[in-house]
């Protein structure tokens, strides 16, 4: 093996490894500390097997040392940092705001009504450092009053941080059947809120050369049948994040969006407002298209609302903790991915062929659900 040091195909039998390896390390070494001991141990043996004593022993040593002042950096101090929320009324900002008041940090929570449940629940459980701000991101008038609060309560400490997570999911239905008002509120809130936020928060966020967390989704990362107007708002407030974090970085802010896979929050809405979305939904379907799908494929989308929260992790601690990360590691990841499936699906859109992913897709999601017209032709076909 020591003929290998000069070679080409040493250097790369070593490098995916260690690429891969490092990738790896950074996901699990502090969750599983007997594979942070063994890891060095056998990257030292592969280095010398591919590399040779020499080359391998230094490039084990740098590597590693790189490796390790990278893995072990650790989080900030709490201290007095300040963090705004959006969409803390319920699911994981209202989470969220318990959790980092639990941690000592002042929370702003910004909440769509300020005399509801979930604010008032706020009040009883959390800290005197918790201040409740009503908050409609859609609403220009409620934005600057919240900025204009938030300015005066951080003139000392400043504002650390943003966590963008007020977000809507809208009526989950074939892109063909959504109404246009269902595409135009879905951008409204999740992305064009977003941003009117962030826009205002910046000049504070700057002085500290705090974080800007924008809550994404999973679909705003990988394409999903049914969340064609949630999916576009949300890829497009990923795609937003992307480039504030370069454009931001020269001022110190960093910028991460989180693709949380299912979890439990209670977006999909209540029953009462499922009648009201496909009510609206069916008036604006013309007659030929109510034909083509049929009455029983149209019900059977309120169905899927139904299965949603059965599909769905109800333990928040994956999304909190990566939000926390984002907030206080010294190095946060520009994007993350809590919960089961989250990174697996993007890594299959990605590194695999379409024609793949759809097929995984389609029978993952089991939508069982055929339209009319195609019932139609294929018992015709079948008569044929």
């Amino acid at each position: 093996m020591d003929a290998l040091p000069s070679s080409p195909l040493g250097w790369l039998c070593v490098a995916v490894p260690v690429l891969f390896g490092l990738c790896l390390a950074k996901r699990i070494c502090r969750a599983h500390m007997l594979l942070r001991s063994v890891l060095p141990a056998l990257f030292g043996l592969l280095c010398v097997a591919m590399l040779g004593t020499c080359w391998g022993l230094i490039v084990f040593c740098s590597t590693w040392l790189s490796c390790s002042v990278y893995l072990d950096a650790g989080p900030l101090p709490v201290g007095d940092k300040a963090v705004l929320i959006t969409g803390s009324d319920t699911g994981i900002g209202h989470a969220l705001a318990k959790y980092l008041d639990n941690l000592g940090f002042t929370v702003f929570a910004g909440v769509l009504n300020k005399d509801g449940p979930g604010a008032e629940e706020l009040r009883r459980t959390c800290s005197q450092r918790l201040s409740l701000l009503q908050l409609d991101i859609t609403n220009p008038t409620q934005v600057k009053e919240a900025y204009l609060q938030v300015s005066e309560k951080v003139q000392k400490t400043g504002l650390w941080g943003v966590v963008n997570n007020a977000g809507i999911l809208g009526f989950p239905a074939d892109g063909e059947l959504l109404p246009m008002s269902m595409y135009r509120q879905c951008m409204e809130v999740n992305f064009f809120g977003a941003v009117h936020v962030s826009k205002t928060f910046l000049p504070l966020l700057r002085k500290s050369r705090g974080r800007l967390v924008n809550m994404s989704s999973m679909t705003g990362g990988i394409p999903l049948p049914r969340y064609a107007a949630y999916g576009a708002s949300k890829a497009a407030l990923s795609m937003f994040s992307g480039v504030m974090r370069q454009e931001l970085s020269k001022w110190g802010v960093k910028v991460a969006a989180i693709h949380p896979s299912g979890f439990r929050t209670g977006i999909q809405g209540t029953p009462e407002l499922w009648v009201k979305q496909e009510k609206e939904l069916v008036e604006h379907l013309s007659v030929d298209v109510q034909q083509d799908y049929g009455r029983d494929y149209l019900l059977g989308l309120k169905s899927y609302l139904l299965r949603i929260p059965a599909c769905c992790d109800a333990d928040l601690t994956p999304v909190l903790s990566s939000i926390l990360h984002a907030l206080l590691s010294k190095r946060p990841h520009g994007l993350y991915t809590p919960g089961k499936g989250a990174y697996m699906m993007l890594c299959f859109f990605c590194y695999f062929p379409l024609w793949f992913y759809d097929f995984l897709v389609s029978k993952s999601l089991g939508l069982e659900y055929i339209p009319q017209a195609l019932r139609t032709s294929e018992a015709e076909n079948k008569d044929l």
